[in-house]
C-alpha cells in the first residue's frame, strides 16, 4: 500500500511486562500507560478517516493494515485521540506488530491482559474498546490465513 505508515510499538512486550511487574500500584501503571501513549508515533492524518475507525471504542481509534507478501507478515498503523487508549494501542502493537497471521491468531491476548491485570482497572467501555481493537486485528489476520 503506497504511503502506508507502520506504527512501531514504543516498547517491546517484554519491556511492558517488566514495567507492569515493577510498579506496585495502579496509579503508577496508569502513568506508564499514558507515557507509552505519548511515545507512540502518530498515524499520519490521511489515515485518520472514517473508514479506518474501530467501531466499539469510546475514543476514536484508527486502524490500518498492510500484508507484506514477501515476509507474509501483517503491519499495522494504529492511533487514538486519547492518551490512555494510545497506551493500550502500544500494548496491542507490541503483541501483534509485524507478525505472521498465524502468530496473531494464536497469540493469547486475554492471557496477556490477565498477566498485566489490565481489564479490572479499565472502565467497561475502555475494556470493550480494547477488545474491539484486538478483534479487528485478529479478523484481519484470519483473512490472510
Amino acid at each position: 500500500m503506497a504511503g502506508f505508515a507502520l506504527t512501531p510499538p514504543p516498547a517491546t512486550l517484554e519491556e511492558i511486562r517488566d514495567a507492569f511487574s515493577f510498579f506496585e500500584g495502579w496509579e503508577d501503571k496508569y502513568r506508564f500507560l499514558i507515557d507509552l501513549g505519548k511515545s507512540l508515533t502518530d498515524l499520519p492524518e490521511e489515515f485518520k478517516a472514517e473508514a479506518n475507525l474501530v467501531r466499539g471504542c469510546q475514543s476514536q481509534v484508527w486502524l490500518v493494515s498492510h500484508f507484506e507478501p514477501l515476509s507474509g507478515r501483517l503491519e499495522f498503523g494504529l492511533d487514538s485521540d486519547a492518551h490512555i487508549v494510545r497506551g493500550l494501542v502500544a500494548i496491542v502493537l507490541a503483541a501483534y506488530q509485524n507478525r505472521l497471521p498465524a502468530e496473531i491468531v494464536a497469540f493469547d491476548i486475554e492471557g496477556l491482559f490477565a498477566e498485566l491485570d489490565l481489564l479490572p482497572h479499565l472502565s467497561a467501555s475502555r475494556g470493550n474498546g480494547l477488545r474491539a481493537m484486538v478483534n479487528k486485528v485478529v479478523a484481519l489476520a484470519r483473512n490472510h490465513l
